[in-house]
């Protein structure tokens, strides 16, 4: 791997993901060597990926190299790599570049799509979890507008403007309502010779409700915003088979589609080498305690949305959003400092900050502690919190110019398939 040889203790990082970047921040120039591990040379900001979907931004807005953060970092490395196994007792990290030895580990993998064991879904439909998969389903989006644009038959013409969104919660939620912007703003301009009432976005959750995490309030709001944008919401709807065409669920709704992209939930992703009894279930989350330590392990961490961290107030773990994965990484170069200098470590306990979606121009819910409201305000605030969240202050001003003349133009500029997608 070629990492300088030092005296000073090594902290290897795998993931720069939030956890993992807010970590090597903290732990910045301090008495200690960090080497960060990604199979990926940038972090993405996963909470607009579904802009990138659905072309209101370019993949380069919303992606960060990871370099550039630590580039100030004297001690701390970054090497572009594949994790393939832990070596604990060892105390060796095996990638696909070499071995690397630590004194503390930390696992920051986070999450993969979670196709609950189905596997005709996991072939045939559209996951969105990264910035290639993203572009996919931006390419996949145009490239169907143009094949109904030629076909020859309604029915043909209808599968391709069948757009169907597979889980409820704010990726699917938001997803859906920018696909329902692409129809009411930019259908009747780029595709005169389509109707756009035979353009159809249909929203299936296998819950009661949309935005099962967030207040009845958010939810109620965001069904009515969804409605005013054409979207059929399905509750109560689970999906059973998808063979690449035809969408076959547990009741009687069977449809005809191209396109499935399923938001419908993640799993852990972990390392292999760590003993199987310190993962949960169909979760496959790390067991860690309140210092973030994985059960049976003093030198191995875990954060993020990889780690479970079982309380009385979070009885199934923290949710799997930024903010506990932020604080984590933060907490835990702390306490890795105090942990060097024999000090007693502290627990992790999370603040939680909210959570909110976005619907689509002008609609957007919000949850916070005492307050629940949508609307035109809890879409400036959502806005707010995702451009100041944003890595770069490069991104940060692209965003917001694409976001102005968007909202000015009633357009989508970033609508380029650069790189056509096959099934």
């Amino acid at each position: 791997m070629n990492i300088p040889k030092s005296n000073l203790p090594r902290v290897v990082i795998i993931g720069g993901g939030f956890a993992g970047i807010n970590l090597a921040k903290t732990l910045a120039n301090k008495n200690l060597q960090v080497v960060l591990i990604d199979k990926h040379n940038y972090h993405t900001f996963q909470p607009l990926l579904y802009q990138v979907s659905s072309s209101g931004l370019e993949p380069d807005s919303i992606a960060y190299p990871l370099r550039k953060i630590i580039k100030k970092h004297k001690t701390s490395f970054f090497r572009l790599a594949e994790v393939e196994q832990i070596l604990p007792e060892e105390k060796q990290v095996l990638t696909s570049i070499g071995n690397i030895p630590y004194d503390y580990l930390v696992i920051a993998t986070g999450t993969k799509t979670n196709y609950f064991g189905n596997k005709s879904i996991k072939t045939n439909s559209m996951p969105m979890k990264t910035v290639p998969q993203a572009l996919n389903i931006r390419s996949l989006i145009l490239q169907n507008f143009e094949k109904a644009a030629i076909a020859d038959s309604k029915k043909e013409r209808e599968a391709f403007l069948n757009f169907v969104i597979v889980g409820a919660g704010p990726t699917g939620v938001e997803l859906a309502g920018a696909i329902a912007e692409l129809k009411n703003n930019i259908l009747p301009r780029d595709y005169r010779d389509l109707n756009p009432s035979d353009m159809h976005i249909h929203l299936l959750e296998g819950a009661d409700r949309v935005l099962p995490p967030m207040s009845l309030h958010a939810s109620k709001k965001s069904a009515k915003f969804l409605k005013a944008l054409g979207v059929k919401v399905h509750c109560n709807t689970f999906v059973k088979d998808y063979d690449g065409l035809t969408v076959t669920t547990n009741s009687d709704l069977v449809m005809q589609s191209e396109t499935l992209i399923w938001a419908a939930g993640v799993t852990g992703a972990p390392v292999g080498g760590l003993t199987a009894d310190i993962l949960q279930g169909n979760a496959n989350r790390y067991h860690v305690n309140a210092y973030n330590q994985i059960e049976g392990y003093d030198d191995i961490f875990a954060i993020g949305d990889i780690a479970l961290m079982i309380s009385n107030t979070y009885p199934k773990g923290h949710p799997q959003v930024a903010q506990p994965a932020i604080q984590q990484g933060k907490l835990l170069g702390k306490n890795l400092l105090r942990l060097i200098d024999n000090k007693p470590l502290k627990p992790f306990v999370y603040r939680d900050k909210g959570s909110m979606a976005t619907i689509g121009r002008n609609k957007a819910v919000v949850d916070l502690k005492r307050y629940k409201f949508g609307g035109f305000f809890a879409w400036f605030i959502w806005m707010f919190v995702h451009l100041m969240s944003l890595v770069g202050f490069r991104n940060r001003i692209i965003v917001l110019f694409n976001w102005t003349y968007n909202y000015i133009n009633f357009d989508k500029a970033a609508r380029l398939i650069i790189r056509p997608f096959k099934k």
